[in-house]
């Protein structure tokens, strides 16, 4: 299915943000949440999110330490089941933002290139230079309460940089 560049999309046809990380239990699933409710607040009913890991265990829940610090955060993740990064989630995504250069790689292996970036370089702006969201699993709370601050920051400035092709 040929879907154009984001500038030719039709406005009924949502523009995806595909979140990639490890395991897809902690980084890429609170992404996939504050992208949601930034999208939500923002009123922009044409942008679609999800999340994937690239070494998963299918079905698993995100990790309880997530599922913590985002309820106190306003964020729902106890519907939340691990995926596998596949061909079929590249081919539904506009844009894939990994979370570290290892998980770009595997998108890049994958033939899925030409549509990611680092979601630090992407919210860094043309040409930035972003780190990677810092990798919480093992720690405790106040460790996932640090990256959720990092990925509000930088999915807020993700989001800023689509506004003239996803906004209202």
């Amino acid at each position: 299915m040929e879907t154009g560049t984001p500038a030719e999309r039709p406005q009924t046809e949502a523009f995806r943000i595909l979140f990639v990380c490890t395991g897809n239990t902690c980084r890429s699933p609170m992404a996939e949440a504050v992208a949601r409710a930034e999208l939500r607040r923002r009123g922009w009913e044409h942008a679609e999110v999800a999340s994937a890991g690239v070494a998963v265990e299918p079905g698993t829940s995100a990790s309880t330490p997530a599922v913590n610090v985002a309820q106190r955060g306003g964020l729902d993740l106890n519907g939340h089941r691990s995926r596998a990064l596949d061909p079929d989630l590249l081919a539904w995504a506009d844009l894939v933002l990994a979370m570290s250069p290892s998980h770009l790689a595997r998108i890049d292996h994958m033939g899925g290139a030409a549509k990611a970036a680092l979601l630090g370089d992407f919210a860094a702006g043309a040409g930035g230079q972003g780190t990677p969201v810092s990798d919480p699993f093992g720690g405790d709370e106040a460790v996932y309460e640090t990256t959720l601050r990092e990925l509000r920051q930088l999915v807020s400035a993700a989001l800023d940089r689509l506004a003239p092709i996803v906004g209202p």
